[in-house]
């Protein structure tokens, strides 16, 4: 692998100039929002709900929601950091093709990012799982909120994704809102651990990748194989890797370069080397 500095990184972006980007939770931490993954990968909390539990368990989903009344408004009050900004002026400067991120808190979009595919899905959305009708996350929290007072006074420690650390007390009075439309059962517009990325998603994004001149990975450890595929692809399509994280990857032995440390440390002075591109 090349030597690990920011020259580097610029160095690595003039030679592909039409890039995939592909984001993780790395990203988001510097905006409050913890992650899920330590330096060498493992999980730091309890795994996430699973997609078969939420759906199959009335108190699987009282404890989601529940906990979910506290870890939310730190989600919903987030706001972007220096990577969301570094990446927004990397594009703003024609070297991003697309950017696909695993995080689901809608911070690129925030920074101003146009070109981008949220590929697990936007938490600041609920769907009904019967009627398939969208409701804006804060209007059901607010409901269920008002449905459980009780739980408004609980503290816990922020987990990644809108959840927090909240155990050891009866779920069972948790009241979980249904869908004001129908009834049916709400649940975040996400995809959950053991679900499948909706194949669409993913087919535009392959279709951005073949186009593209090189895959930069930035905060994530590429553990979940919705973005490890992206690294499958690459190395199919004889296109390099780059990764800019803290710690491992599952993709380490194929990457071209790696920056292991402060993400944006290594983002923004290689990216204020880089001189703008016309528009394609």
């Amino acid at each position: 692998m090349a030597h690990s500095t920011a020259s580097a990184l610029s160095d690595f972006i003039q030679q592909h100039p039409r890039l995939f980007i592909l984001t993780g939770a790395g990203c988001s931490t510097q905006s409050g929002i913890p992650d899920y993954r330590d330096h060498n990968g493992q999980w730091k909390r309890q795994p996430p709900v699973q997609h078969r539990d939420f759906m199959t368990s009335h108190a699987t989903r009282q404890r989601f929601w529940a906990r979910s009344l506290i870890g939310w408004p730190l989600m919903a009050n987030a706001r972007p950091n220096a990577v969301h900004q570094s990446l927004q002026r990397l594009e703003e400067k024609g070297y991003c093709r697309q950017l696909v991120t695993q995080n689901v808190d809608r911070l690129h979009q925030l920074a101003g990012q146009q070109r981008v595919i949220d590929l697990h899905g936007r938490s600041d959305q609920v769907i009904c799982m019967d009627c398939h009708t969208l409701h804006q996350r804060n209007h059901v929290h607010q409901l269920m909120a008002e449905a459980n007072p009780a739980f408004r006074e609980y503290t816990a420690t922020a987990a990644p994704d809108g959840d927090a650390d909240l155990d050891g007390i009866d779920f069972s009075r948790f009241r979980v809102t249904d869908c004001p439309d129908c009834g049916g059962m709400l649940k975040p517009n996400v995809v959950f651990f053991g679900d499948n990325v909706p194949k669409e998603r993913v087919f535009s994004a392959l279709d951005s990748l073949q186009r593209s001149d090189a895959l930069l990975v930035i905060g994530s450890s590429l553990m979940v194989y919705s973005g490890f595929r992206f690294c499958k692809q690459a190395v199919q399509q004889n296109i390099p890797i780059a990764a800019i994280t803290h710690g491992k990857t599952r993709a380490d032995d194929l990457l071209s370069l790696k920056l292991d440390g402060d993400i944006s440390g290594f983002l923004q002075p290689g990216i204020h080397a880089l001189p703008s591109l016309t528009a394609d």
